[in-house]
């Protein structure tokens, strides 16, 4: 039995001297260096117990050590748990006991303020950041050859945490196969080869950044040029060294605001991929008129990875996002029967294929409510199919914020505010934004005789909740909107406050 996600992600690589990583310092990384350092640590993991399907939770700054240590759990069949930077220690406490993880790995800064919840959990703690940290001294002086671990596709390579509408976060269970099968359809699909040099100036904490991005350019043996975070000054300097970039829409966004973005800088680029948030159309059009590129956008989800894409050859239709990926099967439902609807309707989007994932990590019931026995998944969006094939995503059927790329959970913020004082209840919308694709916005009932204090409020949310979570803005009202069996209407909420962020496009 072989090891497919390391066999082709890694293992094929291992004796290449070509570029993998040109780091912001200049600093270069080949794929044999790279696969070397995760032999190493691989060792590591093995000399520390760790066992096929043990879970090691990632909390570090993005760096090739991260990658590295990807790299280290498929060979030796670790689960891969990386998690949000922004998220507190409280937040994960809960990441930590509800997946079991045996190891957790942190930046050394927050090694102390984070020990506490590891001795609480059972799990090992370890530092990594870039160049430095317990892992990489450990790891030295280990051989950096590893015993590969045996695995079929159907073994689970990583968890992904996501957030409902309702309960605490769910880890999405991802196989080999789940991951495999993805990279292999988009890199033929966007036409990805060992030539191409991808900017990736995304976080490696979610599947944008380390399933889509980072798996097309490791299993097309090309390269990435990879920086810490979307710095514009940082990504213009660099962009004439790329061939594609991958990006959310407040990347493009923010490039169309610099007048150092021009045609002639990115004459050379083959494709600019947007996703993770809904493009608007104005930024398509913008973004064509100053460069003569049309930015491709695709939709997925951390359950899923990719579904659908506008094609690489063909029409890019603005506000769609294209066709159901090679091997994915798309219908839209009506969300009470579960019934197709007719072609041109609105109602729920399910996805099935070898990219869906198994499921949600000791939640049965969660799992049999989204995912059906025929294998389709209920992605809780809802779309439509035009008569030309094309996939529209009109909204979501659950009130899932999706800002600047990051998912935000209302209940979890409505249930810190609604712990301040001042505040009698409140409702957490997302509303258009031209640079986060959706903005924050906290409504909230004032107790009667005194207001709430913003500022206190928003210093409370600092301690609670990971800054991306946080609302770019208050609004008080008198009461929130109600049916007749007493739920909030977020729906005329959202239509009341839509233009709240118009003109805003910075953050």
């Amino acid at each position: 039995m072989t090891n497919p996600l390391y066999d082709k992600l890694f293992g094929a690589h291992a004796e290449q001297d070509t570029p993998f990583l040109h780091l912001a310092n200049g600093d270069v990384i080949t794929h044999r260096a790279f696969v070397a350092q995760a032999g190493r640590f691989a060792n590591l993991l093995q000399d520390i117990g760790l066992d096929p399907g043990d879970r090691v939770a990632v909390q570090v700054e993005k760096c090739p050590e991260m990658l590295a240590l990807y790299a280290a759990c498929a060979q030796r069949g670790v689960i891969f748990l990386p998690l949000n930077t922004a998220y507190t220690g409280e937040e994960l406490a809960y990441f930590l006991d509800n997946s079991g993880a045996r190891l957790l790995v942190c930046d050394p800064e927050r090694e102390g303020a984070l020990g506490p919840q590891a001795d609480a959990s059972g799990a090992r703690i370890l530092t990594m950041a870039a160049g430095r940290g317990s892992v990489l001294d450990a790891a030295a002086p280990l051989p950096d050859t590893a015993e590969t671990i045996p695995r079929a596709g159907d073994d689970l390579a990583a968890f992904l945490y996501t957030s409902g509408t309702t309960g605490r976060s769910k880890g999405a269970m991802l196989t080999q196969d789940n991951l495999l099968s993805n990279a292999r359809t988009l890199a033929e699909y966007w036409r990805f080869g060992a030539g191409d040099v991808l900017l990736h100036a995304l976080p490696i904490f979610h599947t944008h950044g380390l399933f889509v991005a980072t798996n097309v350019a490791l299993l097309t043996g090309g390269a990435m040029i990879f920086l810490p975070k979307f710095d514009l000054d940082e990504v213009i300097a660099q962009l004439p060294r790329a061939t594609t970039m991958m990006g959310v829409p407040t990347f493009y966004t923010r490039l169309l605001d610099d007048p150092r973005f021009t045609r002639d800088l990115v004459a050379h680029m083959r494709l600019f991929v947007s996703g993770s948030a809904p493009l608007l159309a104005e930024t398509h059009a913008a973004f064509e008129a100053r460069t003569g590129h049309r930015i491709l956008e695709r939709y997925g989800m951390t359950e899923t990875n990719m579904n659908t894409s506008n094609p690489h050859d063909g029409e890019r239709r603005a506000g769609t996002v294209g066709f159901p990926l090679p091997g994915v099967e798309l219908k839209v439902t009506d969300p009470q029967t579960g019934d197709a609807v007719p072609q041109g309707e609105i109602g729920m989007i399910e996805v099935r294929g070898p990219n869906v994932f198994r499921g949600y990590w000791q939640m049965p019931e969660k799992t049999a409510e989204e995912l059906r026995p025929d294998g389709f998944f209920i992605t809780g969006d809802l779309g439509r199919i035009d008569a030309d094939g094309y996939v529209h995503i009109v909204g979501r059927n659950k009130d899932l914020i999706i800002s600047g790329g990051f998912n935000i959970y209302p209940k979890e913020v409505e249930d810190v505010l609604d712990q301040q004082p001042g505040v009698t209840e409140s409702a957490v919308i997302g509303v258009p934004h031209p640079d986060m694709g959706e903005g924050i916005l906290a409504v909230l009932v004032a107790e009667p005789g005194s207001g709430p204090d913003i500022a206190a409020i928003e210093a409370a949310l600092g301690t609670a909740l990971a800054r991306f979570k946080h609302p770019r803005r208050f609004e008080i009202v008198d009461a929130l909107p109600r049916n007749t069996m007493g739920k909030v209407q977020k729906a005329a909420l959202r239509e009341r406050f839509a233009g709240a962020f118009s003109g805003q496009a910075t953050s």
